[in-house]
């Protein structure tokens, strides 16, 4: 299955409405979906119904195609080290089991691609997906977001950041000039999206023409390959950075920041729009009934601030994200 992502160059001359403060990378990254030319505000596939207007597929209408699997499928978004979140959705996993009566797997995928294709393949059913994949997999796969992270108080989000490593002598983003910057991959909003358009806006810089650029596959490797110096600096989310120092897998002292981003939502959690209903209702249940205390998820993500999973609305909560994309002319061909 092939999918392209394309980012086409056109600046808002207005500083005071979200898309400008993104500019526009002139650049066709080819990771999966195919170039189309609707908004990104509404580009759901024609495979999926949107009766409501919510811009999440619907339940099919007819019921011989709801889908209730004997084996429900999890996965989390691409991570360093997926044996090492296995065991961190380990309690969680077992409650969706206790409330779904079903056998609930842990699916360790190795790229946002293969999440994606998982999905719409029918073989995923329970997902979190990044923020800057998250409407791909809604306009492409049939991805239904319903949950998200938050802390004790409710609030969530976090924030894009450029680090580099002490003595690189990269004070700050604009000093990337003729540097290499790592990035994530093409459908991350932190590890591409937005430091792309950032870093042209704000400083006139385009990748590949005014630095260098790397793909590293997820924030982890981008984190780490700055400390080890294998890349002079890297674009990553910082939640993903403050569990690292929080497991002591890097120190505060073998990074700087160099650029700190607006606040954006995080990981979308949800299934896919052909569950049947009272399996829908009964998972959605399991995220927010889940205990947080005491438990691996919340130490592994304690240093995020997170404690709970709060309901989201794709249509509210993902503005700003569509909002970058339909900047940046940004659109998924799902056919």
């Amino acid at each position: 299955m092939n999918f392209k992502i394309a980012f086409k160059a056109a600046l808002s001359p207005s500083r005071n409405s979200i898309s400008s403060r993104f500019a526009l990378i002139a650049a066709t990254l080819t990771v999966g979906f195919g170039a189309s030319s609707q908004s990104a505000q509404a580009q759901l596939s024609p495979r999926y119904q949107d009766n409501n207007g919510d811009l999440v597929a619907d339940l099919p209408a007819d019921p011989a195609r709801w889908r209730d699997p004997r084996i429900l499928i999890f996965a989390y978004t691409p991570v360093e080290d997926p044996a090492l979140y296995s065991r961190v959705w380990d309690e969680f996993i077992a409650h969706v089991e206790e409330l779904t009566g079903k056998e609930v797997r842990f699916f360790p995928v190795q790229s946002n691609a293969a999440q994606l294709e998982a999905l719409r393949a029918g073989r995923l059913h329970i997902a979190g997906f990044n923020t800057g994949a998250t409407p791909v997999a809604v306009n492409c796969t049939g991805f239904v977001p319903f949950a998200m992270m938050a802390a004790k108080d409710g609030s969530y989000g976090y924030e894009m950041e450029i680090i580099t490593f002490p003595g690189s002598g990269i004070e700050s983003a604009s000093d990337l000039r003729g540097r290499q910057l790592a990035f994530t991959s093409p459908t991350s909003n932190s590890g591409f999206k937005a430091p792309s358009t950032l870093l042209q806006n704000e400083f006139g810089l385009v990748a590949d023409n005014d630095y260098r650029t790397a793909y590293s596959g997820s924030h982890d490797n981008s984190i780490l390959g700055v400390v080890n110096g294998d890349y002079e600096a890297a674009a990553i989310a910082n939640e993903v950075l403050k569990r690292m120092v929080g497991r002591s897998v890097v120190r505060a002292d073998q990074y700087r920041s160099i650029y700190k981003s607006l606040t954006f939502p995080t990981t979308a959690y949800g299934v896919s729009h052909n569950l049947s209903p009272e399996l829908s209702a009964r998972i959605k249940e399991a995220f927010f009934s889940f205990d947080w205390e005491g438990s691996a998820l919340q130490r592994e993500f304690a240093d995020a601030g997170m404690a709970q999973f709060i309901p989201i609305n794709y249509q509210e909560h993902w503005r700003v994200i569509r909002e970058i994309d339909e900047a940046n002319n940004t659109v998924y061909n799902c056919d």
